[in-house]
């Protein structure tokens, strides 16, 4: 049987867009070197290098990971922040990770593209486009082979489908049956490029039907959507269904990094999409604005001491640098 979305639940969709987007915010500002709008004077508050942002895109993590249970597994892209929080990684440690400070989830030294949180199912972000994929479809197979009912959900962009990945990694989940959903976060654009001018046919949907992989698509600005379709696919692959993609459509706020003005966009139409805002969408339903404005006052505050403890906590040791580093089977740095 389906949940219903009730209030409760309503408002835990919305709670976690709010601590999204007030860390894609801060994260922002930090790489332009300043955090004052989250009341922190921190004069060396900066992330190093332009970040990916899934500002504009909280509905699809949140809609799809409030039915994931900590045992299950996720795979994630270069804009992958949004799903990392919405799996259940801590704030502070991600921000850490970003400032590359020690107590990052990977020791200050993997930075945005490589935030990964095991300890809540969460396999990795990917700097490579639709590399997740054969990841996660290797997940699927582990899950199957110790039992029960886990399932691995792998985000991918709508740039993915174009590379043989997706080809590979959807037929070889097909022909197994293997536990895993799809997730085709499809918010038009790859890079400064237009999807729809790069991709042929019907999109992501009717390529994973034609290999067998069955599906569904979503309004992805809508959390009530993408959490009713989501939770349809995940349940029948929880019951053994095999794999299944849900096609989420969205759009990128931001530009590329945050650092791009992305003035190769329409700005009519950009300032269009700008109107289906996921939060603003999800507000005009639920009402309870006084609430609401707590659930933000709150995502702010947590960012705001996730910026302090990373403007204060260690840089990595030097030594450090030595390790986490392939071998190269001689046991020898090679010149």
């Amino acid at each position: 049987m389906r949940e219903a979305l009730d209030a409760e639940r309503a408002l835990a969709l919305y709670r976690t867009m709010a601590r999204i987007r007030a860390f894609e915010d801060a994260a922002e500002e930090a790489s332009r070197g300043g955090v004052a709008a989250f009341g922190a004077s921190l004069s060396e508050a900066k992330v190093r290098g332009p970040l990916h942002l899934s500002t504009g895109q909280e509905a699809v993590a949140a809609g799809v990971c409030a039915h994931l249970r900590k045992s299950d597994l996720l795979t994630s892209t270069h804009r992958g922040h949004g799903h990392t929080i919405a799996k259940g990684a801590a704030l502070e440690r991600m921000m850490c990770e970003l400032f590359g400070r020690a107590s990052g989830y990977n020791g200050g030294k993997g930075g945005s593209m490589h935030i990964a949180d095991f300890s809540v199912g969460m396999l990795g972000a990917n700097g490579v486009v639709a590399a997740g994929i054969p990841i996660a479809v290797g997940a699927a197979h582990a899950l199957r082979a110790r039992g029960g009912d886990d399932v691995v959900c792998c985000f991918f962009g709508d740039g993915a489908i174009n590379r043989g990945p997706f080809l590979e990694g959807l037929n070889w989940a097909a022909v197994q049956a293997l536990p895993i959903l799809f997730v085709c976060e499809d918010n038009r654009w790859a890079a400064t490029t237009a999807t729809a001018t790069t991709t042929a046919g019907a999109g992501a949907l009717v390529r994973a039907q034609a290999i067998g992989v069955p599906g569904a698509q979503a309004d992805g600005n809508d959390v009530y959507a993408v959490w009713a379709a989501a939770g349809k696919l995940l349940a029948e692959v929880r019951e053994g269904g095999g794999p299944r993609l849900l096609h989420a459509i969205t759009y990128r706020v931001k530009g590329h990094v945050s650092v791009d003005a992305a003035a190769y966009r329409d700005a009519a139409k950009h300032d269009r999409e700008l109107e289906r805002d996921p939060l603003v969408l999800a507000a005009t339903r639920i009402g309870m604005r006084e609430t609401l404005e707590a659930i933000g006052r709150e995502a702010r505050d947590e960012v705001a001491a996730a910026l302090a403890a990373a403007h204060a906590a260690p840089w990595p040791e030097r030594q450090s640098a030595y390790t986490d580093v392939q071998d190269t089977g001689a046991g020898r740095w090679r010149g």
